[in-house]
């Protein structure tokens, strides 16, 4: 039995997992935090009383499990002391403060490292030189254990890890006034790192000794639950926000910063990006609306007449970066039916970008591809999708980060050699989509139109504009 954990934005989920993928345990408890503006915290003693929660709904009635790995946002970090109890509050992965930080440290403001910065301005004095930078999942892996455990260097990425090298990059931080000691140790995903112990063991219900095996983001413990682990597949993580993660033989450069590179367990490359479009403008547009019922409606209008840009919140990461970027919708639906197809429409049409730029970068592009996220959950979007990219979508049949977090943790344990074998054990499909060639034509013109409209607003480059334009002409 494999148990995975995955620390979310608004509850946490735990699953336990037999050796065939068979779900034998999941609970979760829901996560509250604090918006206002473009500040988002969460406490972080939050974090464990929900993961006790959960752990303990997902024991109630199967064996214990011999491994676990533990899965959280990517970008989101703390201060803790050198207990690895928390002296901050956990600024999350799309709080908006670091800006100035961000340009002194030369990377976006979504990655962790200019938040680790703002929070050492913010609260360092106070700290007595004993600080250190946690990120999300080194928090309650501490309590887990009760003693600090290295981080993997999937968390690490974004606070500034170099993957290449494996360290931290000393000689830069020292340059930003970060001290020796700051960050903690890091192994690669999929180490075993400790294991469970009795103080935890009677708040989670997980028993002591359990191993403890190094974890990874949830974009990357999703890709790991989509099964699409081969040089070339991708997964594309729908939910509030879109998240494409692939696997390529060799870092994808990207002087732009939009792609980042995480490291596979095995030592390949995991490259993705982050877009801000996605069901978070559904929600945002219409409250409380039933929405197999708008899909149903949404059938008859298709293709979508007005041409959407649904963007959840200001600000886009991929497939472009433009701080100042703003949803719009180019056109006047008819009614709430078109409206929602427009932004379902949309949301496939960023996508379809998304992929343009990676083929512009010389990602391998055409290999495996899975949709997995909330989104799945509506067939309808699922289709409409795969036909918008052209491309035949696999569909499996449990996909949440914490599976891919019990299969990491089957592998860290020994229960594989390889994470692809453990995956494939455990990695189910409940079915294949395939795009219907004639609605695939219908989206070249609203894809154009959009592709256009976010040039003339100065957010898209003009080479990858020219670039997607010049692939509507080839299979």
């Amino acid at each position: 039995m494999w148990m995975g954990i995955d620390l979310g934005t608004q509850s946490v989920r735990a699953v336990v997992a037999g050796d065939s993928g068979e779900i034998l345990g999941s609970g979760s408890a829901p996560l509250t935090g604090r918006r206002d503006g473009v500040r988002h915290e969460q406490q972080p003693l939050d974090w464990w009383t929900a993961l006790c929660a959960a752990s303990r709904q997902a024991l109630r009635d199967c064996p214990a499990p011999r491994a676990l790995a533990v899965c959280a946002t990517s970008g989101t970090v703390l201060l803790g002391d050198r207990e690895g109890r928390p002296l901050t509050p956990g600024v999350m992965y799309d709080d908006g403060r670091a800006v100035a930080e961000a340009a002194r440290a030369g990377t976006a403001p979504s990655w962790a490292l200019p938040r680790a910065m703002w929070l050492l301005g913010e609260y360092g004095a106070a700290a007595d030189g004993a600080v250190r930078v946690m990120h999300q999942a080194d928090l309650v892996l501490a309590r887990l254990a009760g003693t600090p455990l290295p981080t993997d260097s999937s968390h690490a990425l974004k606070t500034g890890y170099d993957l290449e090298r494996d360290e931290w990059p000393r000689r830069r931080f020292g340059k930003l006034g970060l001290p020796d000691g700051l960050f903690p140790d890091v192994v690669r995903p999929g180490t075993r790192i400790g294991e469970v112990g009795r103080a935890a063991a009677e708040e989670t219900g997980i028993p002591a000794g359990t191993d403890i095996v190094a974890g990874m983001t949830d974009g990357c413990a999703a890709q790991i639950a989509s099964g699409s682990l081969t040089v070339g597949s991708w997964n594309s993580v729908l939910g509030t926000t879109l998240v494409l993660k692939g696997v390529t033989s060799s870092p994808v450069q990207d002087r732009a910063g939009v792609v980042y590179n995480h490291r596979a367990p095995d030592g390949s490359w995991l490259p993705g990006g982050a877009s801000g479009v996605g069901g978070g403008a559904l929600t945002a547009a219409f409250r409380d609306v039933d929405p197999v019922r708008l899909d149903a409606l949404a059938r008859d209008h298709e293709p979508a007449r007005a041409v959407a840009y649904p963007l959840v919140a200001t600000g886009e990461r991929f497939p472009f970066v433009a701080p100042e970027a703003t949803g719009f919708l180019l056109g006047e639906p008819a009614s709430d039916a078109e409206h929602w197809l427009a932004l379902l429409t949309g949301v496939g049409l960023v996508e379809r970008l998304c992929f343009d730029y990676l083929d512009l970068l010389g990602a391998q592009v055409y290999g495996r591809l899975t949709f997995t996220g909330g989104a799945v959950r509506s067939g309808y979007w699922s289709r409409l999708r795969a036909d918008i990219l052209g491309r035949s979508v696999c569909i499996p049949q449990y996909s949440e980060p914490a599976l891919g977090m019990a299969v990491l943790a089957a592998y860290g344990a020994g229960g594989a050699d390889t994470l692809q074998r453990a995956a494939g054990r455990m990695v189910r499909l409940r079915h294949v989509l395939h795009p219907n060639p004639a609605r695939t034509a219908w989206y070249t013109e609203p894809y154009l139109t959009l592709v256009d409209e976010l040039e003339r607003r100065g957010w898209l480059p003009g080479p990858v504009a020219a670039h997607a334009r010049t692939r509507t002409d080839r299979p």
